[in-house]
């Protein structure tokens, strides 16, 4: 009970976190870019070739909160440190793995609390992979449906076809 309480608490927090993104956040004072160069910043473009993360991306997972807010240079670039970076490549391993901007802001929640409980963790993990099983089996029968239609299909010069028959018939519910 205790750990989905958590849970619930985290999603909402995360919720919060992407709805609100702009209002909290802090503007740092802005920072000569050579001097952002030197202790080890990127440019948004280094950032997208370092993270495999496209800049629009970057600037999108910004503006929902999943990413802190970039400290700017007098010209009004954003700068990101080797920490941003590393959130960025988080963020592009969940992505790949499938789950939502939703979960992974929990996730970054989780991996920010060093209090956290690695059950919570894994229950979220458990619950995307039971998604994934439901969509696979999904997948499945659609293959199966499809592979019985073109079957049927002669495939020959004739206008006749099973394929756009079943696709135009209508089903009574």
């Amino acid at each position: 009970m205790f750990a989905n309480e958590m849970r619930s608490q985290r999603q909402a927090n995360a919720a919060s976190i992407m709805n609100q993104a702009t209002s909290r956040r802090r503007k740092a004072p802005p920072i000569e870019l050579a001097e952002a160069r030197r202790s080890g910043h990127y440019n948004i473009g280094q950032a997208a070739k370092v993270s495999s993360i496209s800049a629009k991306m970057i600037r999108h997972y910004e503006s929902i909160g999943l990413l802190p807010e970039a400290p700017r240079t007098f010209a009004n670039y954003r700068v990101y440190s080797q920490d941003a970076i590393h959130v960025l490549q988080f963020i592009k391993r969940a992505r790949h793995l499938g789950f939502s901007l939703k979960d992974i802001a929990v996730l970054l929640d989780l991996w920010n609390d060093q209090t956290r409980a690695s059950g919570e963790v894994k229950a979220l993990a458990k619950a995307h992979i039971d998604e994934m099983d439901q969509r696979i089996r999904e997948l499945q029968t659609m293959r199966k449906t499809l592979h019985h239609l073109v079957q049927n299909c002669k495939g020959d010069d004739r206008p006749d076809c099973p394929i756009l028959e079943n696709f135009s018939s209508v089903e009574s519910t």
